[in-house]
């Protein structure tokens, strides 16, 4: 284990794989990634598919394995020395990366090959293959002479070495701010459940009182719950100043992400960057823009009823005016809205959804539907233990998955969040284990979230909300454990994006039917099932101010494409602060509030934590979000843990990857194209 991190056997020794380890195993593996490529560039003929295209495919297999796991760390387990071997090592990786669709040999290799009589005779996957590696090329610049080759390289450095930075300053922003509350009185309103969390963060650094953050579920709580509107608006200007004030301002960068990705898309003969990344998606040409614009003339209507009924339940509460909101107001009157109309607390359900009991009723489903088996296994941190699994931290899980008997694949559950973990929820494929000529290599992935902790009171209970988020990456998950595609640069979730997150928004729906519902929503002290009176409440929530909810997204998404697409006007006008700029564009999808306030864009991690992330490609949760009301209509029809729908579901879309277009995976399973009508039957007509 003198190289833990290009060692291929399972599982992997996260206990090993400290940052100092890594700077020397990225040396080995880039050496010897440079050196395969090396000997490729100068094949000579005779050309196969397998001394060519498979050759390629695992040429660099074993950086793609070190930096894999180095990268995983740096979201997981951030430090000042991992944070330094990683900036050192991006660039040299990242040019790596770039300079393999610039070699001309290379590219002379695929050529050549392309024009013989076995490339031209390939069929199904071989051929998707070779023509995808053609069109990656292109598309990556093989065609540029060399002066426009060295700007592209510099461009691509650029671009991630800006994204890195940017999420750096986010998690180092939402770290640098805490509040601590001595006085009971001042959070009037909260639920028991906030209060304990609070109470026990003060404790673990020392204080004494209540400690609330900008993790999520430290602010949430404040926003929904708290009476005293002085602290909603503390938080909240705390909040939206992440990422916009020195030393973690991300505005510049935000400019220069932008540029060099308008510079790239150009440099390729593209007119503009949406082009040239939605060219790759389900969404090509101008589709996006119409289909974003086409879902807002079909919501607004429901949009605009729902804010001017807010603000007019605000006022009759208060026996005021009718006027706009503050943005630390809304979410609290929606709340208080809910509560009257409804007679619905999100809270009420938490005991309910025991993360335990989450994730074991999960497990019965996907039992049920697909034919899987779990077993958890001993983990240690630090110090070994015989027969356990090394983890990264003490309070990640791992999993053995099981189907007829055999090992599927294994995965990794961090649920919690920690100073040194990025927010939100992900889900990372570790390891694409190979198929082929009936071997089956086991798949490794990993789960993660930033769900509600437990306390010394509580064991962890989790919202609604947090349910889907367990429920959506685990879709993700199978989406990798379930690949059976021979090449695996197109297999699992190596999809079009805008296709990515149909298995995992699928998986949601398994939240909100009492069939799946009851195999794990049970009270943690009782053992009851939710009654059938607060069930109803909890479906009619799903759709209280879907409007809004819908406009939130289709914001975004507007606001990505047109921000891309509009650069170079925006760029004209001035380098400072974009908000203006962008909103100029956004009339008519966003609430009107009596103090604007900032964007998301300086911590909008999903456009510019990555050198390409879900930039040109938010629109992505919509349109996944009309395929899966779609797809779940056949689970609803057929039988919602009906292992023979659940079995049709793993052929035409889990196991298929990139094997085929995604539309045709997608007709494969419904018979039909997709519809938009079940997405806005189930938000407005339910």
């Amino acid at each position: 284990m003198d190289h833990p991190f290009l060692d291929d056997h399972l599982p992997i020794s996260w206990h090993l794989l400290t940052p100092e380890r890594a700077d020397v195993d990225l040396a080995i593996a880039l050496k010897a990634a440079q050196e395969e490529i090396d000997v490729l560039a100068n094949r000579r003929p005779p050309y196969t598919f397998e001394n060519v295209c498979l050759a390629f495919e695992n040429a660099g297999e074993g950086l793609d394995r070190a930096w894999g796991r180095f990268d995983h760390l740096s979201s997981v387990c951030d430090s000042e020395t991992l944070r330094e071997v990683y900036k050192k090592w991006l660039p040299k990786v990242t040019d790596f990366d770039t300079q393999i669709y610039l070699n001309e040999k290379l590219w002379h290799l695929f050529q050549s090959y392309a024009v013989t009589d076995e490339a031209k005779a390939l069929q199904g996957i071989r051929k998707r293959y070779l023509d995808q590696l053609l069109k990656a090329f292109r598309r990556q610049g093989a065609n540029l002479d060399s002066a426009n080759k060295a700007k592209l390289a510099k461009i691509e450095q650029k671009l991630s070495s800006e994204a890195q930075t940017f999420s750096e300053n986010v998690l180092d922003a939402t770290n640098a701010w805490d509040l601590i509350v001595t006085d009971a009185n001042e959070l009037k309103g909260l639920p028991e459940s906030a209060l304990d969390q609070s109470q026990q963060s003060a404790k673990e650094k020392g204080k004494t009182g209540w400690r609330f953050t900008l993790q999520a579920p430290s602010k949430t709580p404040i926003f929904l719950y708290a009476e005293n509107e002085s602290l909603r608006k503390t938080v909240w200007k705390a909040s939206v100043k992440v990422g916009r004030q020195a030393p973690h301002d991300n505005t510049a960068l935000i400019w220069k992400m932008l540029k060099h990705r308008d510079e790239k898309a150009t440099l390729l003969s593209y007119k503009h960057y949406p082009e040239y990344i939605l060219e790759e998606r389900m969404a090509k040409g101008d589709t996006a823009r119409k289909f974003v614009k086409d879902l807002h003339k079909r919501v607004v209507g429901y949009f605009n009823r729902e804010v001017q009924a807010l603000e007019a339940f605000r006022a009759a509460t208060l026996h005021g005016p009718i006027e706009h909101l503050q943005p630390w107001d809304i979410s609290y009157w929606a709340q208080k809205k809910r509560k009257a109309e409804l007679d619905f607390d999100d809270e009420v359900l938490r005991p309910y959804f025991k993360v335990e009991n989450v994730m074991a009723g999960l497990f019965d489903i996907a039992q049920t539907l697909f034919g899987l088996q779990f077993r958890e296994r001993e983990t240690f941190c630090e110090t070994p233990k015989a027969n356990a699994v090394p983890v990264w931290d003490a309070h990640v899980r791992y999993y053995d998955v099981m189907q007829d008997g055999k090992l599927v694949g294994s995965f990794y559950a961090d649920w919690f969040p920690r100073e040194n973990k990025r927010g939100g929820a992900w889900m990372s494929g570790l390891v694409l284990g190979r198929r082929d000529n009936g071997h089956r290599e086991p798949h490794v992935g990993v789960i993660c979230g930033n769900l509600t902790p437990s306390t010394p009171s509580k064991p962890s209970l989790l919202t609604h909300d947090e349910v889907e988020t367990i429920f959506h990456e685990f879709g993700h998950l199978l989406h990798h454990l379930f690949s059976e595609v021979e090449i695996r640069s197109l297999g699992g979730t190596n999809v079009a994006w805008d296709f990515v997150e149909l298995p995992s928004q699928l998986m949601e729906n398994f939240c909100w039917e009492r069939e799946s519902l009851d195999r794990f929503a049970k009270h943690y002290q009782t053992g009851e099932r939710i009654p059938d009176a607060l069930f109803q409440k909890m479906r009619k929530n799903r759709t209280f101010l879907a409007g809004m909810t819908h406009m939130r997204q289709l914001a975004l998404a507007k606001m990505d494409l047109d921000l891309h697409l509009y650069y170079k006007t925006f760029a004209q006008k001035g380098r400072g602060n974009i908000d203006p700029l962008i909103r100029t564009k956004l009339k008519g999808y966003e609430v009107t509030y009596k103090k604007m306030p900032p964007t998301i864009l300086n911590q909008f991690g999903h456009l510019f934590g990555d050198s390409v992330g879900y930039s040109s490609g938010y629109y992505s949760y919509k349109w996944a979000e009309v395929l899966e009301a779609d797809a779940f209509t056949r689970f609803q029809k057929d039988g919602i843990l009906n292992p023979k729908v659940g079995r049709a579901w793993i052929d035409a879309v889990l196991s298929r990857g990139d094997s085929e277009d995604a539309v045709d995976l997608f007709k494969r399973f419904m018979g039909r194209d997709a519809s938009v009508e079940p997405l806005l039957t189930r938000s407005f007509n339910q």
